[in-house]
């Protein structure tokens, strides 16, 4: 979904009567405009000197969101599409890999839950490197993570002895298809996934290096703040992000890692943040965590598509 000054173009009902309308209210793009009141917005347009004009664009936004609905696929053609489209990309860690079956899956959302310095950072890094050997990587960091000289270190780990050249010019390739966005609010977010929207839509079809993987490191930093101040405002925030994150997975065939932090459950127990609402959103949630005095990680899955009881491994980054 995106701003509606980017839409007069192919919608010129959404012009600047309708924009600002719309600004006085607080909606500058199509999310604003989910969470917003529509009987009262239609009501302050039905006020107003262009009433008609003003239905108009309330009338547009509307159906673009309806556009936006995927049509209904019966059993066969999901099926079909699994076979042809979604793959899986091995992070790398074979503990981790063995426990998915080879791998993080594309078109689905995996999210990775942990305390502080349970290794969450380090699997997306250690999968980011995995990937961009062949593909082009998109890693969101909303905390200043992203360590550059990590990658490079996994990366010697796995290269073959070679030259010390073609070493550097195998690095030099693996960098240049990771993209780095530094995000430290879930607007910013959005406004980063439009852009990758809009970029993948130009790339499909072409036989150039792809973009394959999106990292949100992490995605709990960014909609926890919306969620304390306001509940209904947060709580469609969360839910907007959700579903543009699946949206780019599935119809981009993205494989999508997330991160979410842990918070106190019952019993002094720690269990995943972001509440019951958001617990629905991913396909698969990995729960890590870190033997202490150690660099043994342990990981378990809490939830999968395909895997019916609890599985659990132990790994070293």
């Amino acid at each position: 979904m995106a701003r509606l000054a980017n839409l007069e173009t192919e919608y010129p009902v959404l012009d600047s009567t309708v924009r600002n309308f719309c600004a006085s209210h607080g909606i500058f793009s199509v999310e604003d405009f989910l969470i917003h009141d529509l009987y009262m917005l239609a009501a302050f347009a039905e006020q107003n000197d262009s009433s008609e004009r003003l239905k108009e664009g309330i009338a547009q936004v509307l159906s673009i969101i309806d556009d936006m609905h995927q049509p209904w696929l019966n059993g066969m053609e999901l099926l079909e599409d699994a076979k042809r489209n979604k793959h899986v990309f091995p992070t790398g860690i074979q503990g981790i890999d063995l426990l998915l079956g080879d791998g993080i899956r594309v078109g689905q959302l995996t999210e990775l839950v942990g305390p502080s310095s349970s290794g969450k950072t380090q699997v997306c890094l250690r999968t980011a490197s995995n990937v961009a050997r062949n593909h082009m990587v998109l890693y969101l960091d909303t905390g200043n993570s992203f360590s550059p000289q990590c990658i490079a270190y996994f990366l010697g780990k796995t290269i073959s002895p070679s030259s010390a050249q073609a070493k550097n010019q195998f690095l030099q390739k693996v960098m240049s298809n990771i993209s780095c966005h530094s995000v430290f609010d879930i607007f910013a977010m959005f406004d980063v996934l439009h852009q990758l929207e809009s970029y993948l839509r130009c790339q499909d079809g072409r036989g150039c290096c792809q973009m394959r993987l999106l990292i949100v490191d992490s995605i709990s930093s960014l909609i926890s703040p919306v969620l304390g101040s306001s509940s209904t405002l947060g709580r469609a925030l969360m839910t907007s992000a959700g579903y543009l994150l699946k949206k780019l997975a599935h119809q981009h065939n993205l494989a999508v890692l997330i991160i979410n932090h842990t918070v106190g459950g019952e019993g002094g127990s720690s269990k995943p943040a972001l509440g019951d609402s958001w617990k629905c959103i991913p396909h698969s949630r990995l729960f890590l965590s870190c033997d202490r005095g150690s660099n043994t990680y342990n990981v378990s899955i809490l939830r999968h598509p395909s895997m019916a009881s609890v599985k659990a491994a132990r790994f070293v980054i």
